[in-house]
């Protein structure tokens, strides 16, 4: 038997993000969350309360350094054609020191349908900040593992 001194969990410094297959290549951040939409009743004569999953709310954030103009293009998209414009949104952990990465390899979640939600910042100026960071929010369709 091996003896173990360290653990080693995923480090969230080791990934990529990718919209529409282009790697976010100023990404800073991302997170994709599964919300389930759950009912939760009792019967009569029961003391204790019964739940269940209806169904689900996928959302997610990317925050990126702006060095493209993305958002823009976005935007005007929707502006010129009046569609809301669709894309795919992936987010890969892969920290090849992780005991995660050694039992089951690379963890990619990708989500489809993802359309903007919220505000989406077209200028940002402030005398005290650093470098422009957009958060941009999203709800996806669907997610796939």
């Amino acid at each position: 038997m091996a003896m173990e001194y360290n653990k080693s969990p995923i480090s969230l410094r080791e990934g990529h993000i990718y919209i529409d297959g282009v790697e976010v290549a100023d990404g800073v951040k991302c997170n994709i969350k599964f919300t389930p939409d759950v009912w939760t009743g009792q019967q009569l004569g029961e003391h204790g309360y019964s739940s269940r999953w209806l169904n689900y709310k996928i959302t997610g954030d990317v925050t990126r350094r702006r060095s493209t103009n993305f958002l823009k293009e976005k935007i005007q998209e929707y502006k010129d054609s009046g569609i809301t414009p669709e894309m795919t949104i992936q987010g890969v952990m892969d920290d090849a020191g992780s005991d995660y990465y050694q039992d089951y390899g690379t963890d990619t979640v990708t989500c489809v349908g993802c359309v903007l939600t919220g505000d989406l910042p077209l200028t940002v100026l402030d005398s005290g900040g650093d470098v422009v960071e957009d958060t941009i929010a999203f709800n996806a369709k669907d997610v796939i593992f």
